[in-house]
């Protein structure tokens, strides 16, 4: 899953792909990488960040995703949290809602369940004005997993199919590097208990600056591939990654590999 931020203040591309033609382009080069699905956000999430106006949000994404959908294949997901966005891009031909509150806001589990588009609900503790301020688990695996199981039973009581969803355990979303370090580790757990497709997105996280000693976000490519690639080898289905081309080449090494043990084995 190729990232596409629309937004000015977004933690690593803040602003880089601000404008039609800019988007476009980036999409576009995202896809001859070998980008399987595109995120578009109109609204960041990053630590300390502020909401955007509903109305703000919706002219930041929609005319990027009515052109995409016009000039490329694959599906597009939508990075949203606000019930107007959701039906928009729906009615635009998004394939997936990818929500960081897991359709926790008034109107957001109507607003999935009225269509049959794919929904990505993802874990968060807080909210990212204050997620990070002071995170506390006693079992991070555990915490994610009973949330992500109720959020689950919930969808399907608004009438959303099992089916349909992926989950997203939010790593660096109310997490300290510690967190992020033992749901990684627990990834496989959290997989078999929950019986659905990961996503997992630790492209460019300020844990792995932390662990680079203090690496600043320009410096940790290397590593979010090293991240995207254990995340897959522990049962990730989807990696949602700022650099395509350098995590699919490592992806597909791997793939030949494991393909290859399989076939011998």
């Amino acid at each position: 899953m190729g990232i596409l931020n629309l937004t000015p203040d977004s933690f690593a591309d803040g602003g880089r792909h601000r404008g039609l033609e800019a988007a476009l382009a980036a999409a576009h080069r995202m896809v001859e990488e070998g980008a399987d699905l595109l995120d578009l956000g109109g609204e960041s999430t990053r630590p300390g960040a502020r909401p955007v106006p509903p109305q703000q949000e919706v002219a930041r994404v929609l005319p990027v995703l009515r052109a995409l959908r016009r000039e490329l294949s694959i599906p597009l997901s939508v990075d949203t949290s606000e019930p107007l966005l959701m039906r928009e891009a729906v009615a635009a031909g998004a394939a997936m809602i990818n929500d960081v509150r897991a359709l926790r806001r008034p109107g957001a589990l109507a607003a999935v369940a009225d269509s049959e588009v794919a929904v990505c609900l993802m874990h968060m503790q807080g909210e990212p004005a204050n997620m990070q301020a002071a995170p506390h688990y006693e079992d991070v695996t555990q915490a994610v997993g009973d949330f992500l199981e109720a959020r689950l039973v919930a969808c399907e009581a608004a009438g959303v199919a099992r089916e349909r969803v992926v989950l997203d355990p939010g790593f660096g979303f109310g997490k300290r590097t510690t967190h992020n370090l033992q749901l990684l580790a627990g990834l496989e757990r959290l997989r078999r208990r929950l019986g659905r497709p990961l996503l997992v997105g630790l492209s460019r996280k300020r844990s792995l600056g932390e662990l680079l000693d203090e690496r600043p976000v320009e410096g940790r490519l290397h590593a979010s591939v090293a991240a995207a690639l254990v995340a897959a080898q522990r049962g990730a289905r989807l990696v949602r990654v700022h650099d395509v081309g350098p995590t699919v080449d490592a992806l597909r090494i791997w793939e030949a590999v494991r393909r290859t043990q399989e076939s011998e084995g």
